[in-house]
């Protein structure tokens, strides 16, 4: 059984920082990309990072470059979202999710975590 586990949100001021962790199980990192999504309420899913099965290609949202940086360890089957400067427009429920045949649409990933909720305060 896939499953996808989110891990690190939480409530943060403005300017502040988080690492969110999505630890993968049932499946290996080496042959999946893994994105990362947000939803705030009232608005659609967005695509927010997503790094390569190799870990040597990562794209992200133009709303979060220079600020996110996606990672991983292949080792652990773990990703990682670290998140700087954050502002409240990233306030969300944050996703981590795996495709075999990736960008940032989700409707081309395959499996997806329970989500973890982050919350930026002005």
């Amino acid at each position: 059984e896939v499953q996808l586990v989110e891990s690190g949100g939480g409530l943060v001021q403005a300017g502040g920082s988080l690492r969110l962790s999505c630890a993968a199980s049932g499946l290996t990192l080496d042959d999946y990309d893994i994105g990362w999504f947000r939803q705030a309420p009232g608005k659609e899913r967005e695509g927010v990072s997503q790094i390569s099965a190799s870990g040597g290609r990562a794209i992200y949202a133009d709303s979060v470059k220079g600020r996110f940086t996606i990672s991983s360890d292949n080792a652990k089957n773990t990703v990682y979202l670290q998140m700087t400067s954050l502002k409240p427009e990233d306030t969300a429920v944050y996703y981590c999710a795996a495709t075999t045949r990736g960008d940032l649409a989700p409707l081309e990933y395959d499996y997806w975590g329970q989500g973890t909720q982050v919350t930026v305060s002005s």
